[in-house]
């Protein structure tokens, strides 16, 4: 059920800055979606170009193993801190959090190599993969507090500081050592540096400009480092948990439904038919830069609509997404019917291009995928959780069913049909849930209008 507003809820700190329009906000975001997703995109090119599908297959598995686990520790933090438009918890609270489930993660992931007596190589792959997400999601939850003072151009900076560098660090030592999993150990000291080097930085975190050269600047340097300072209050942070923790099952099962298919792949048919289901699904994320990067744009608009009940700026900015969404996934599937096999070949290898009509598939797999984020997006941003969780197991069970029967019998195309059967489980469900949230919700009143209850 939607969230309910609270009379004796007090906004007792000051509002955000304005920060930038929503139109350079999304010029900003899409412009690093492109920069950030190319370059991850073109790690997978660079494995593919310089080794085999069976070292982009051992790249794809060491993911495929940490990420669920690291998905789930993330407990979808950035949009909680982002559409927490009254400010019920501070920055260091969530920082606080945000810090602890990545150490509970870690440990994880150190397990599981040891309990599936992985091989040395293998076991190691997953830890620095393990490594490189976990730096990833301390960087993320600084881009929601930039999220949520509008200046998403400090986070495409960042993005467009790490892509290119983890990509030449990445592919450097996969041409010297031959090894991905070196290549890996490279990415993940990048994304450190940037974090250290930027993302924590005081001046990339203030919504103002700020100056230490009087007695004024240097009160808001002191200020904003305090918010920054991780805070731990154990009882807010089981409260953050039990607000998230819907939160963090759905993305368990969003992760699940890319990589269940892959470990079936793994199990029936190999390293090297997996590298080859892998490089050609990636391709699904060239329409998904300008999917996300609306839908980041949009997030905090979709949150103060839905709270303040403005229900018609809601909708209409909804359906626009999902015109978007359908030209986008439209394009894919005439580019990937007429020119697949020249895609494929041109940029991975001629190995690739045999399977084109996978690449259709994965078109139409897109296409689907689209429209469902664009809801998802409003629905998380109306903040209804709790339902997210039985309607992603849905889809879940469905990839899972599918994969089980067809990956044996029909190879890689029974693979990308068990995700199809899955999304279109997810795009019909998430229709139902937000009509569902629209129907029932009461709007809070707006911020200026709420007063202090003793």
């Amino acid at each position: 059920m939607a969230e309910t507003c609270s009379p004796a809820l007090v906004l007792t700190q000051a509002p955000p800055s304005r920060g930038l329009s929503l139109r350079a906000n999304f010029a900003w975001t899409f412009a690093g979606n492109i920069v950030y997703s190319g370059c991850q995109w073109g790690g997978l090119v660079v494995l593919a170009k310089l080794g085999s599908p069976e070292l982009v297959g051992q790249y794809s598995l060491g993911l495929a193993i940490a990420m669920p686990v690291i998905m789930f520790s993330c407990l979808q933090l950035r949009p909680v801190i982002a559409s927490d438009v009254r400010e019920e918890y501070q920055f260091g609270d969530y920082l606080g959090f945000r810090i602890v489930t990545t150490l509970v993660a870690s440990v994880i992931i150190l397990a599981i190599p040891m309990v599936l007596r992985s091989g040395p190589l293998l076991t190691l792959l997953i830890l620095l993969v393990g490594l490189s997400q976990a730096v990833e999601v301390i960087s993320d939850v600084y881009y929601a507090r930039l999220q949520f003072i509008h200046r998403m151009d400090r986070i495409a900076k960042s993005q467009i500081l790490r892509g290119p560098l983890s990509l030449l660090a990445m592919g450097l030592v996969v041409y010297l050592t031959g090894q991905v999993v070196w290549g890996v150990a490279a990415l993940a000291l990048v994304r450190m540096l940037v974090l250290f080097g930027y993302d924590l930085r005081s001046q990339t975190q203030s919504s103002q400009p700020l100056s230490a050269d009087d007695e004024s600047g240097h009160s808001d340097l002191a200020r904003l480092k305090e918010i920054l300072r991780p805070r731990w209050d154990l009882k807010k942070m089981g409260k953050i948990l039990w607000l998230s923790f819907p939160l963090g099952l759905v993305a368990l099962l969003l992760n699940l439904n890319t990589n269940i298919p892959r470990y079936f792949i793994q199990w029936s048919l190999g390293a090297r038919e997996l590298g080859i289901f892998a490089a050609i699904a990636f391709l699904m994320s060239a329409g998904n830069l300008l999917v996300s990067a609306l839908a980041q744009a949009v997030f905090v608009r979709f949150a103060r609509s839905y709270a303040d009940g403005n229900r018609s700026d809601f909708v209409a900015v909804l359906l626009k997404l999902l015109g978007v969404g359908t030209v986008l996934g439209a394009g894919g599937m005439l580019v990937a019917w007429v020119a697949g096999p020249e895609v494929l070949r041109i940029l991975y290898r001629p190995e690739y291009a045999s399977h084109s009509r996978l690449l259709v598939w994965f078109m139409l797999v897109a296409w689907i995928s689209y429209l469902s984020q664009f809801l998802g997006t409003a629905i998380t941003a109306a903040r209804i959780f709790v339902h997210q969780i039985p309607l992603n197991a849905a889809a879940a069970l469905a990839i899972a069913a599918g994969s089980y029967w067809l990956v044996p019998r029909m190879g890689l195309t029974g693979g990308v049909l068990a995700i199809l059967a899955g999304v279109s489980v997810q795009l019909l469900g998430s229709i139902g849930l937000l009509l569902y949230g629209l129907k029932t919700h009461r709007a809070c009143p707006p911020a200026d209008a709420l007063v202090e209850v003793s």
